[in-house]
C-alpha cells in the first residue's frame, strides 16, 4: 500500500523559478503604464482615437498586450519568454484598468473619483503577492528538480553562464542526498550532475546584462557611501518630510480656524476644494483628516525618537505609520486627490525600504548597523 500511495500523481503546484522577479517587472510596467497614460492625456488634452462615433479606447490596446503576453508562453518554450510577457502583462493590465471608472459607471465616467483608489487597491495587493513570493523557498526535491530543469534549458540555447551551471550543481547535489526517500528523482538528479560535467558541455563566462550590472554598482556605492549615521539621518529626514505632508491639510485647517472663519465654515472650504459635494463626502473627508493627522503625528514622533537615540521604538513607529499610510490613508488620498498622490506615495514607500534596508543590515552586523 505504502509503494502505491509513493506513486500517486503529485498535483501540488510548484513556484516557477524566478516568479517574484517576473512579478516585480510586471509591477512596475502596470505603475509606469497608468502614471504615463495619465500624464500623457493629461498634456495633450485628453485626445480621442477615431472620427464620427468610432472612438478607440486605450481599454482595447491594453486587452490586446494582454492576449499578446498570455499567448507567448503558451506558445514559444524559450525563458526570455517569460521577461516579455510580464512586460506586456504589466503595460497591458495598466492600460486596461486605467478606464476602470468608465466599467463601473453608467455614464461613462472616465474621471470618477473611486476609479483611483481602485486602482491603487489592485496595486496593491499585486504588491502584497509579491512579497508573499519573495518568502524564502522550500527545497524539497520536486521543487528543486523542477527549477534545476527549468535551469537546463540554458543548455539548449548555449547560454549557461558558470554561476548557472554552480546553482544547477548545489541543487541536484541537495537531491542526490535524499535518495533513500526519493529514489526515482535521485537517480535522475545524479544523471544531470554527470552530464553539466561532461566536457563537451558549453558554458560561458558570466554575461550580467545592463540592469543586473547598473544593480551591482548601485548596490557597490550604497555599500560603500552609506554608512549607519547617513542612513539614519536619511530616515528621520524622510519621516519628518512624509510626517509634515500628512498634516499640511490640519496646518491649513488650523490656520483657517484661527482667523475670522469658524472651524466648521474652514471645514466645509476644505472639503469644498476637494469636490465634496454631498454628505457622505463629508463624513469620508473628515476621516481622511483624522488618519492623516494620526500617521502624520505618529511619523514626526518616529523621527523624534530616531534623533534622540531611541531608535529602535522610533523604527517602529515610523515603520507601523507608514504601513497604515500606504495601505489605508492613501486610498482616501487618491479618492480626494486623484493621481497626484502618485508622488506622496512613492515617497513613502522609499522610506519604508530605506528603513527595511535598515533593520536588515542591523541584524546582519554590516556596516549599515
Amino acid at each position: 500500500m505504502d509503494k502505491m500511495n509513493r506513486f500517486n500523481r503529485v498535483r501540488k503546484p510548484v513556484k516557477r523559478h524566478g516568479a517574484e522577479r517576473y512579478l516585480l517587472i510586471t509591477l512596475l510596467s502596470f505603475a509606469a503604464s497608468v502614471s504615463l497614460t495619465r500624464l500623457f492625456l493629461q498634456l495633450t488634452g485628453y485626445p480621442k482615437l477615431g472620427s464620427g462615433s468610432l472612438h478607440i479606447a486605450h481599454v482595447l490596446w491594453g486587452g490586446l498586450l494582454l492576449f499578446v503576453a498570455a499567448l507567448l508562453p503558451l506558445i514559444l518554450a524559450n525563458r526570455w519568454v517569460y521577461d516579455n510577457s510580464a512586460i506586456l502583462a504589466g503595460v497591458g493590465v495598466g492600460l486596461f484598468i486605467d478606464e476602470v471608472g468608465k466599467f463601473i459607471t453608467q455614464n461613462n465616467d472616465y474621471f470618477y473619483p473611486p476609479a483611483a483608489p481602485i486602482i491603487y487597491a489592485f496595486f496593491l495587493v499585486t504588491v502584497l503577492i509579491y512579497l508573499q513570493l519573495r518568502r524564502p523557498p522550500t527545497h524539497e526535491p520536486r521543487t528543486e528538480l523542477y527549477h534545476a530543469l527549468d535551469a537546463i534549458e540554458e543548455v539548449l540555447d548555449r547560454d549557461l553562464e558558470v554561476q548557472e551551471r554552480d546553482d544547477l550543481d548545489r541543487r541536484l547535489e541537495s537531491i542526490t542526498t535524499q535518495a533513500e526517500q526519493y529514489p526515482d528523482l535521485a537517480s535522475l538528479a545524479t544523471g544531470l550532475l554527470q552530464f553539466l560535467h561532461n566536457q563537451d558541455l558549453v558554458v560561458i563566462p558570466d554575461q550580467p546584462t545592463m540592469i543586473e550590472r547598473w544593480l551591482t554598482w548601485i548596490v557597490a556605492w550604497a555599500h560603500h557611501h552609506i554608512d549607519r549615521a547617513r542612513l539614519r539621518i536619511a530616515i528621520v529626514l524622510g519621516l519628518g518630510l512624509t510626517g509634515i505632508i500628512a498634516l499640511a491639510k490640519w496646518i491649513v485647517f488650523l490656520g483657517q480656524s484661527i482667523g475670522p472663519v469658524s472651524s466648521y465654515q474652514a471645514l466645509v472650504e476644505m472639503a469644498s476644494a476637494s469636490s465634496v459635494a454631498t454628505p457622505t463626502g463629508m463624513d469620508w473627508f473628515i476621516a481622511r483628516l483624522i488618519l492623516e493627522g494620526f500617521v502624520g503625528m505618529t511619523l514626526l514622533a518616529g523621527s523624534i525618537l530616531i534623533t534622540l537615540k531611541q531608535v529602535q521604538r522610533g523604527m517602529a513607529l515610523g515603520y507601523y505609520g507608514l504601513l497604515l499610510s500606504l495601505t489605508t490613508v492613501d486610498l482616501l488620498l487618491f479618492y480626494f486627490d486623484q493621481f497626484s498622490t502618485i508622488l506622496i506615495a512613492l515617497l513613502q514607500f522609499t522610506v519604508l525600504m530605506g528603513m527595511i534596508y535598515y533593520r536588515k543590515s542591523q541584524s546582519k552586523g554590516s556596516r549599515v548597523a
